[in-house]
């Protein structure tokens, strides 16, 4: 049974196409096209897609801060972008927070579907994705963070928190590894490589 589930956070319209979550939508685009080779690749070798989507409600506690509202549910804007190619035996999780984890079902989900490795990869590398990856440590799962599928809205921030990371104490358990590096990883293990 294949072990590993792809989380791809907050790839939404709203944020990839405008610019409701900052000035992520150039640094954005860039991870599209590796983030749709790891969800081929993760389908292809039998393992799992989540996409872990900002979708918040008007007047949300989150927007008392510096943030825009953005990803109000009922919107569209909250749902994966079109160029991600969401398919039907995808999961889409719509999130509240910065976690994926954070007072959703995912840990129930991962553990039905038999998961042991969470690889976390979207934006922001140094929130929703960092959070949701040690998220995934605290729920007793291995954790990839995918360090170029991921992106911040300044380069630097992004390789620094993958710098902060690479190495870290809980490794192996916790691990910053690249696109090829997993879907070798993946494909050895499914036997499809």
């Amino acid at each position: 049974m294949p072990g590993y589930a792809l989380i791809v956070v907050d790839m939404v319209k709203d944020n990839v196409n405008t610019q409701g979550h900052g000035h992520m939508d150039l640094e954005a685009q860039k991870i599209i096209p590796p983030i749709l080779e790891l969800t081929r690749a993760f389908r292809r070798s039998g393992n799992r897609v989540v996409f872990a989507c900002d979708s918040f409600m008007e007047g949300d506690f989150i927007f008392k801060g510096r943030m825009r509202p953005h990803a109000i549910r009922g919107t569209g804007g909250d749902h994966p972008i079109d160029e991600l190619e969401m398919q039907p035996q995808d999961l889409f999780l719509p999130k509240r927070r910065m976690s994926a984890f954070y007072k959703t079902d995912l840990d129930q989900t991962l553990r039905t579907w038999g998961v042991h490795t969470v690889a976390v990869c979207g934006i922001v590398t140094n929130v929703c994705v960092l959070l949701t990856a040690l998220d995934a440590i605290q729920n007793d799962f291995r954790s990839v963070v995918i360090s170029d599928a991921c992106a911040c809205h300044e380069r630097e921030i992004h390789e620094t928190t993958i710098r902060l990371y690479e190495g870290f104490v809980l490794a192996p358990i916790f691990r910053t590894v690249t696109v090829p590096e997993v879907v070798s990883e993946i494909e050895e293990v499914a036997g499809t490589a």
